[in-house]
This record gives structure tokens, C-alpha cells and sequence, in this order.
């Protein structure tokens, strides 16, 4: 078996790694959504964005359909969606004091505040096995 693939996605910029040659799932990539086979299964990534990395599992159950997850109806990868930590900007804002003797209106002092980067699908990695179901 040759070594792990990295191709760009073509159309939300999803990263591709094909983790075993042939037949893959079929899938369609917006700005935060990801949608499995023929609309079988749509997950919002935007909406699982956290503060460490997600990885999402994505499995053929035993009547052939999709999960997330490798529970006991799980039966063979499909997929693995990883969503990176989420990024923060630190940005400085101004915090304005009560008015306390010897200062004037509109004196404040500065501190520093982390912003969440708006979620990027072009940061997350979708990684394909090869599927062997007749049903995607």
C-alpha cells in the first residue's frame, strides 16, 4: 500500500488524506457544513469547534447506514473529520473606570481581550477509507 495522499479538496477547501486507495464515500463541503453520501448525513463543524481538537468518527452501522462515532452498530470507518482547536486574536480594548477623584471623563485603562477567529474550513482535515458498501 502506497503512503498517505494529501490532496485539496475542491470545493470548500477541506483538506483530503485518503487512507487506503480506492472507492471513497461521496461527499460536498460548504463553509461549515460537511454532507456524507446522498445527503445521508450533514454535520454543521462550525457548531463542534471547541477549544481543543475534534475529531469526529464517521462509521458504517450494521444496516449500512451512517453514524458518528464508533458505538457497538458501528462496523467500519468511512471517515475521520478532524476540526482544529479553535484560534483566538488577542485584541486591546479599552475598559472605562467609574470616575474616581483626580481622574477625567473618558480615562480607562487598556487590557487585553481574546477574540474566537471565525471557524475555518480550510484548517480542518477529512480523512477517507475506502468503502466497500453498494449503498454510497
Amino acid at each position: 500500500m502506497e503512503d498517505k495522499v494529501m490532496r485539496t479538496a475542491e470545493t470548500a477547501g477541506i483538506q483530503v488524506m485518503e487512507k487506503e486507495e480506492g472507492k471513497h464515500i461521496d461527499y460536498q463541503v460548504t463553509s461549515k457544513k460537511i454532507t456524507f453520501g446522498d445527503d445521508e448525513l450533514t454535520i454543521n463543524l462550525a457548531s463542534r469547534e471547541r477549544d481543543y481538537e475534534t475529531v469526529l468518527d464517521i462509521c458504517l452501522d450494521t444496516e449500512d447506514g451512517l453514524v458518528i462515532g464508533v458505538g457497538e452498530n458501528a462496523k467500519k470507518y468511512v471517515a475521520q473529520v478532524v476540526i482544529p482547536a479553535r484560534a483566538y486574536e488577542t485584541v486591546e480594548g479599552e475598559v472605562v473606570m467609574e470616575m474616581g477623584e483626580g481622574q477625567q471623563e473618558g480615562e480607562g485603562r487598556y487590557q487585553t481581550v481574546s477574540v474566537p477567529v471565525p471557524f475555518d474550513m480550510n484548517k480542518c482535515t477529512l480523512i477517507l477509507w475506502k468503502v466497500v458498501s453498494s449503498n454510497l
